[in-house]
C-alpha cells in the first residue's frame, strides 16, 4: 500500500474549504451540513452493488453463516456500532453479525498505533471465528487501502467467504481484493482528510442498509414493522404493544393478552391475533415458515376455491 496518499479523492485538499477557520459559526456549520447533504446522492450511485452486496449477506446468513465487519479506526468503530445494534433490533444471536476492529476492542475507545498498518492483523481473529465459507466479510475502509481491512477481505476470501469492500476511492485496493465492491466516492472532506465526516456518514449509510435490507429479506420484520424487536425495556415492551396493535388491530386488552401468553413476543402475538391459532399452532407455523411472519399468515389465508 505504497500509493501517494495524496492522490485520493478521500486526502486530497479542497481550496473552497482553505479559510473555514475565518468563517461565522452559522456559515460553518452551514458549509459542513452543505457537504453532508451530498453523501445520499454518492450513496446512490452504488445501489447496485449494494444490493449485490446485500443478497451476499442473506445468502451467508439464511445458510447458517455470519456477517463480519473488519476495519480499523472510524471504519471499524462503525462496522462495530452496526452490529451491537441488531440483536436489540432484530433479535439475532450476538454471533450473527459481528465487528473487528484493527487493534481490538481497546481501538474502539483508544487509538491503538500501527494496527491499522498491519494486513495480517485480522487472521487471529477470523481464525477464532473459524471464518469459513458460509460466511459473509465486509471489509470497511474510507480511503480502500488500509492494510487491515484488505488483508481481512484476501484471507477471508481464501478461507471461501463471500466478500464485500466498502471504500470512499474509486478503484480501491479493497474493492479489488473482493466479490462486490461498493466504493462511495464523497469528494474533498471540509477538514483534509478527516474521513470521520462525509465518508463516515457514507459508510454508516451503507452498513445500516446492508443489515436493515438483509434483516427484511430474512423475515426480521413484516412490512415496516419491527417484529423481532427483544422487548428488553420498558420502551421497547411499549413498542412492542405498539407493533401488535398496528399489525392487527386487535383491542389494548387483547394485545396484552397476547403478549403475555407468548412471552412478550410480538411476532407470535400477532400470528395469534390474526389466525385465532393456539400457541402450539403459532409455534408450528413460525417453525415452517422459517420465521417469516408474512409467509405464515399467507399460508393461513383461504386458497381460491377452498371453502370459507
Amino acid at each position: 500500500m505504497t500509493e501517494n496518499l495524496g492522490s485520493l479523492t478521500t486526502e486530497s485538499v479542497e481550496q473552497r474549504f482553505s479559510r473555514i477557520d475565518m468563517l461565522d459559526t452559522r456559515s460553518l456549520v452551514a458549509l459542513i451540513n452543505d457537504q453532508d447533504a451530498t453523501v445520499a446522492g454518492a450513496v446512490a450511485a452504488q445501489l447496485d452493488a449494494v444490493a449485490a452486496a446485500v443478497d451476499l449477506i442473506v445468502a451467508g446468513l439464511g445458510a447458517g453463516g455470519r456477517l463480519v465487519y473488519a476495519g480499523a479506526g472510524t471504519a471499524g468503530r462503525l462496522g462495530v456500532l452496526d452490529a451491537s445494534e441488531c440483536p436489540p433490533t432484530f433479535n439475532t444471536e450476538p454471533s450473527m453479525v459481528v465487528g473487528l476492529i484493527a487493534g481490538g476492542q481497546v481501538a474502539l475507545t483508544t487509538a491503538v498505533e500501527g494496527a491499522e498498518d498491519d494486513a495480517e492483523g485480522s487472521f487471529p481473529q477470523l481464525d477464532e471465528l473459524a471464518v469459513g465459507e458460509q460466511d459473509v466479510v465486509v471489509g470497511i475502509s474510507a480511503s480502500g487501502r488500509t492494510p487491515y481491512a484488505v488483508g481481512a477481505v484476501t484471507e477471508a476470501r481464501r478461507r471461501g467467504a463471500r466478500t464485500v469492500g466498502l471504500s470512499c476511492n474509486a478503484g480501491s485496493a479493497l474493492g479489488a481484493a473482493a466479490d462486490v465492491a461498493i466504493e462511495v466516492v464523497v469528494g474533498p472532506e471540509v477538514v483534509a482528510g478527516s474521513t470521520r465526516l462525509k465518508s463516515g456518514t457514507a459508510q454508516k449509510l451503507v452498513l445500516n442498509t446492508l443489515t436493515t435490507a438483509s434483516m427484511v429479506k430474512l423475515g426480521k420484520t413484516y412490512g415496516n414493522l419491527m417484529v423481532d424487536v427483544r422487548a428488553s425495556n420498558e420502551k421497547l415492551r411499549d413498542r412492542t404493544h405498539r407493533i401488535v396493535t398496528a399489525a392487527t388491530d386487535a383491542s389494548p386488552e387483547a394485545v396484552t393478552a397476547a403478549l403475555q401468553e407468548h412471552g412478550g413476543r410480538a411476532k407470535p402475538a400477532i400470528l395469534a391475533l390474526l389466525t385465532g391459532w393456539s400457541a402450539d399452532e403459532v409455534a408450528a407455523a413460525l417453525e415452517a415458515s422459517d420465521g417469516h411472519l408474512r409467509r405464515a399468515v399467507d399460508a393461513s389465508l383461504p386458497h381460491p376455491g377452498q371453502d370459507m
